[in-house]
Order: C-alpha cells, then sequence, then structure tokens
C-alpha cells in the first residue's frame, strides 16, 4: 500500500472508533467534555514523563488516559456542588489542567523531542511512518492497527452493555431502580472515551479527534430516532468524512487534520439542510402546514358560524372573507381547490360574488376539526 492510502485508512479507523463513544457523549449532552479530555491529555504525560523520565514508556500512555478520567472526576465533584453549570464546570477544569500542561512541558521538556505544535494541532501526515512489523514483516502503520484494535474494542463493550448503556443514558432513575449502577457505567463510559482520545490523539492530534467524536454524531441524531441506527449512522458519516476530507488534503497539499474536521462540518451542515424530520427543509415545511392548517380552521370556523343565517351570503363571499380578520392566503388556497373541507359556488363569473360553503362530503371532518358533537346539515 501507499503512504496515502495508508493515511486513509488510518483516519477511517480512527473515526470508527471515535464514533461510538461519541453517540453516547452527544446524548448524555457531554459533548465538550471530549474536547477537554483531548486537551489535558499534555498533562497526563508531562507528570507521567516526569515519574519515569522515559518518553517511551508506556507509562505516559497511562498517564494520558487517567488525566482525561480525573478531568471529568472533577467536572462531576463541581456539578454535584450544585453551585456551577456542567459546561461552567468543564469550561474551569479544563483549561486550568490544560495550561498547566503546557506550562510543565514548557518549562522542564525543552531538551526533549516532544513537539508542543504537534501536541496541540497534531501531525496526521505522520501517521504512516512508524510502522507495525510481524516476524520482520513490514505489516501496516502502528497507528491503523492500534485504532483498528481500539474500535473493535470499542464496539465488543457497546454489543456487552448496551442495554446497559441505554437505559443509563435516557433514564438513569430508573436504571438505578432497576439495580444498575450509572455511576459506574457513566465512568466506564468516561475511561473508555479517554482511552480512545488518547490513542486518536496519538496518531492523528487532538483537533480532528474532537471533530470525528461530536460532528458525526450529531449529524447522525438529525437523521433517526433510534439508538442502534444513529450509532451505525455516526461511523459511517464519521468513516466516509474521514476518508474524503483525507483526500481531499492529499490532493490539494493542504493540512490533513483541517480538512477532514471541515469535510465533517460540511456533512453536518448538508444533514443539517436535508435531514427527513429534524432538517431546516423538513422545518420549513412544518411550519408551513401548520400555518395552512390554522388558515382552515379559522375560515372553516368563519363559514360555519353563519352557515344557515341570513347573513350567510354576505359573510361567505369572497369579498368579505378578504375585508375580514382572515388572511388573503385563505381566499388564495380557495381559488386553488386546496382546503379539502371547502367548495366554491361560483354563481356569477365575478369573483365578488363568490360564495365559499362547507362540502357536504367533508362534514365529518369538519366535525372532528371543530370538536362539535354534531354538526347538522342547514336547511
Amino acid at each position: 500500500m501507499n503512504s496515502q492510502f495508508e493515511t486513509i485508512l488510518v483516519l477511517a479507523a480512527v473515526a470508527a472508533a471515535c464514533a461510538v463513544p461519541g453517540v453516547f457523549l452527544l446524548l448524555r449532552r457531554m459533548a465538550l467534555a471530549s474536547d477537554a479530555i483531548s486537551h489535558v491529555l499534555l498533562f497526563g504525560i508531562v507528570v507521567a514523563y516526569f515519574a519515569v523520565g522515559d518518553l517511551a514508556s508506556p507509562w505516559l500512555f497511562l498517564g494520558a488516559a487517567a488525566s482525561g478520567v480525573l478531568t471529568v472526576s472533577a467536572v462531576e465533584l463541581l456539578q454535584r456542588t450544585k453551585l456551577i453549570a456542567s459546561d461552567a464546570a468543564i469550561g474551569l477544569v479544563f483549561p486550568a489542567m490544560f495550561a498547566m500542561g503546557t506550562l510543565l512541558a514548557s518549562m522542564y521538556m525543552r531538551n526533549t523531542h516532544l513537539d508542543v505544535d504537534r501536541v496541540l494541532l497534531g501531525s496526521a501526515e505522520l501517521s504512516t511512518l512508524d510502522r507495525f512489523t510481524l516476524f520482520g514483516e513490514d505489516l501496516a502503520p502502528r497507528s491503523l492497527v492500534v485504532m483498528l484494535g481500539v474500535a473493535i474494542l470499542n464496539l465488543g463493550l457497546l454489543v456487552l452493555f448496551f442495554k446497559e448503556l441505554k437505559l443509563t443514558t435516557f433514564d438513569a432513575g430508573l436504571a438505578t431502580t432497576l439495580g444498575f449502577a450509572p455511576a459506574a457505567l457513566h465512568y466506564g463510559l468516561m475511561t473508555i472515551v479517554s482511552f480512545t482520545c488518547v490513542t486518536a490523539f496519538d496518531a492523528v492530534g487532538p483537533v480532528v479527534v474532537v471533530a470525528l467524536i461530536v460532528v458525526p454524531a450529531a449529524s447522525a441524531y438529525l437523521l433517526t430516532d433510534r439508538l442502534g441506527t444513529m450509532i451505525l449512522l455516526s461511523i459511517g458519516l464519521g468513516t466516509a468524512g474521514a476518508m474524503l476530507g483525507t483526500w481531499l488534503a492529499l490532493e490539494l497539499d493542504t493540512n490533513i487534520a483541517g480538512t477532514v474536521a471541515s469535510m465533517q462540518g460540511a456533512i453536518f451542515g448538508l444533514v443539517y439542510v436535508v435531514a427527513p424530520k429534524r432538517g431546516l427543509i423538513a422545518f420549513v415545511l412544518k411550519r408551513w402546514r401548520q400555518r395552512r392548517r390554522f388558515f382552515e380552521t379559522t375560515l372553516t370556523i368563519h363559514l360555519f358560524q353563519h352557515e344557515g343565517t341570513p347573513a350567510e351570503p354576505d359573510e361567505s363571499s369572497i369579498v368579505t372573507v378578504r375585508l375580514s380578520d382572515v388572511e388573503a392566503v385563505c381566499v388564495r388556497w380557495l381559488w386553488r381547490d386546496r382546503i379539502p373541507a371547502i367548495e366554491i359556488t361560483r354563481s356569477r363569473p365575478y369573483h365578488k360574488n363568490d360564495n365559499a360553503h362547507i362540502e357536504q362530503k367533508n362534514r365529518a371532518h369538519v366535525r372532528e376539526l371543530l370538536g362539535e358533537e354534531r354538526l347538522d346539515d342547514p336547511d
């Protein structure tokens, strides 16, 4: 495989691994926690380096993962005081630990090859240089193998704890009543998020990791109401956006992380417009239908109130309807025969003498519409 195709596969594996925990973070209204965890990893790396003094030690990996769990625990502790909202708690903990990690790295790790710029921005272009070998054979980039393993692990844990995660996400109180442990599941989920962020952080950097955790899940949320379908859509949209964004970055010779994040944003923008139930177009059409239904009800009530009265010829004429409190859009719908409960009786070819009446075949519909127990035909 050439390096460009391997880079595309690495980003696709990262997207698949990040999509699963991203759905539950979004549904639990903790999407910003992914940004916090992705940036405080530097603090855990620096502290672990102080302890072992070796940049190649696996303890740095564990320290980074522990810093993510520590961040979530500190946020939860502040939330329990009831003095600070959840978003404010994240905003307090995340910058403090992020700043401490950056400060410690810049002061005490000057002679190491730890690049703060790469830690902050990432460099997905270099993800294929570190190779995974087996029996002396070069098989694939190490980051690809690791991220595929993380994706499989996340999917396996999802299948194993799907019922518990679903219940604690949507109704923690019921989960407690049934004997589950929402707190344990919550911290277990946050541990998986930290573990995923650490491995993805090492492969592609924190910027694109945040995008791949949050944006595909948000796009999938607009497309479905079913949790299982949402997870599958999140994986599919995230993987497709990562592969397309990486290919475009390589073709245009631009930054991969920025291009992939932008592509995810473009996909979300498209879904936001065309989503069948929650999209912008669906919202506009829904408002139009509601407005039309309101005018239909208003016009029907107006006609019914004057039906069979001496004032009916005047009150049901088009001129009267246009001058009344019923908006002129009703008249346009009348002429286009868009209101099924109304019929037009044209006594003369002039609009001013046309009258609107309730159709006989639709009187049951009008009765239901008006909430009338009985709607007698006019004599």
